[in-house]
């Protein structure tokens, strides 16, 4: 039977968007490498996904869009994130830092104010893009526009709507143009990401628009699972008022306990790889060219990698977290992001004594591609 032909399941019926880490638990104990149309083939335990990681010689993580360095492999992918990993280099994290506190601060003290706010749009949205934009030097009113394009982009992506799909990339391209032209009408300082960027050089030449805009691909849509973890964690400790005190007790665990809460419940659902041979997992032979979906919530969740693995343990080891991902294309952007949700749930924590689910309204769980909240209604003093 030809892999077209091979269903082991339907990553789009509305029980298993209903209610993802359950249907992707359940997938990894009975089917733990599945064939479906919408996914190709899904690897759900956590020893599958880490292999593939590992072998990237293997596993291409190139794609037909051209996301510098994420859609590279080998000397190439090594050669272009180098140039970018001092972006992310703990010195400039702690330069930002002020900047994203403040951002956070004011978002944390308008959400306290507002009756039953939504916590997604009112706060996580507002502190994870207006944060990117000031990183990245932007104005800083794109960050609706960055919130509209992630909209419609997840959207685009859901319904595979190649049409929409398209203008969204078009729409990316012109955004990041915009951006780079009101940049350099403001002359801006040097020090700046962005101008940093206009000024890299590769075999000689400077960096186009378009080079920048491959660059900044994964950083951008990224940032919708910055939106997305944030509004995960303000799910769990309203949820879990007992964590929501140990928390304000001890601000010092608030970072590990983004990092297992994030374990337990992931924002985003899967990546992707293509084998560059004929390939065997588990029982299951995958030839060179398919797709391969890892799995990353079901791994997270996997008994064999992680002792009661459903419950939240502030002292759990988290070296086989896979979170931000793992090998060479481990998440380039993850010590902003990290800074970002730690900043959020720490300012959240300050400007607040309580928060709670709201009875009268319920949240909403977003699908695929992400795991998020589309709505997270609080009730917070």
């Amino acid at each position: 039977m030809s892999t077209q032909e091979q269903s082991d399941w339907d990553s789009r019926e509305p029980s298993v968007l209903a209610d993802q880490r359950r249907a992707y638990d359940d997938m990894r104990d009975r089917c733990p490498v599945a064939h479906s149309e919408a996914l190709g083939w899904s690897l759900f335990r956590h020893a599958d996904v880490q292999a593939v990681l590992s072998g990237p010689e293997t596993y291409s993580n190139t794609s037909r869009h051209h996301a510098i360095p994420n859609a590279m492999d080998g000397p190439e992918h090594t050669r272009y994130r180098g140039l970018l990993e001092p972006y992310f280099a703990e010195e400039r994290m702690e330069a930002v830092e002020p900047q994203c506190r403040e951002i956070a601060a004011e978002a944390a003290l308008t959400l306290r104010d507002e009756n039953a706010p939504d916590a997604i749009a009112s706060f996580a949205e507002i502190v994870a893009l207006k944060t990117m934009c000031m990183f990245l030097g932007w104005p800083p009113e794109t960050w609706e526009r960055v919130r509209t394009w992630l909209h419609g982009n997840q959207k685009a992506s859901f319904d595979r709507d190649r049409e929409a799909g398209a203008a969204m990339a078009d729409e990316y391209v012109a955004m990041v143009k915009d951006a780079n032209d009101t940049h350099r009408r403001a002359n801006a300082e040097p020090d700046n990401v962005t101008s940093r960027l206009m000024a890299t050089e590769v075999d000689g030449a400077h960096w186009t628009d378009e080079d920048i805009a491959d660059t900044l691909r994964n950083w951008i849509a990224g940032h919708g699972t910055v939106v997305a973890a944030i509004g995960i964690v303000a799910f769990h400790l309203a949820e879990d008022q007992r964590l929501q005190q140990e928390l304000r007790d001890q601000p010092g665990l608030v970072a590990a306990a983004i990092e297992e809460i994030l374990r337990v419940d992931g924002p985003l659902v899967a990546n992707r790889r293509t084998p560059t041979r004929d390939v065997t997992i588990g029982d299951r032979r995958i030839p060179a060219g398919e797709r391969i979906s890892l799995m990353w919530i079901a791994a997270n969740r996997d008994e064999h990698a992680f002792t009661d693995a459903t419950s939240i343990r502030l002292d759990r080891d988290q070296e086989a977290n896979l979170a931000f991902g793992a090998g060479i294309h481990i998440c380039l952007g993850a010590p902003l992001a990290r800074l970002e949700m730690r900043i959020a749930i720490e300012e959240l924590l300050a400007h607040t004594t309580r928060i709670s689910l709201e009875d009268t309204d319920t949240p909403v769980r977003d699908t695929y591609p992400s795991n998020g909240l589309t709505k997270l209604p609080l009730r917070i003093s």
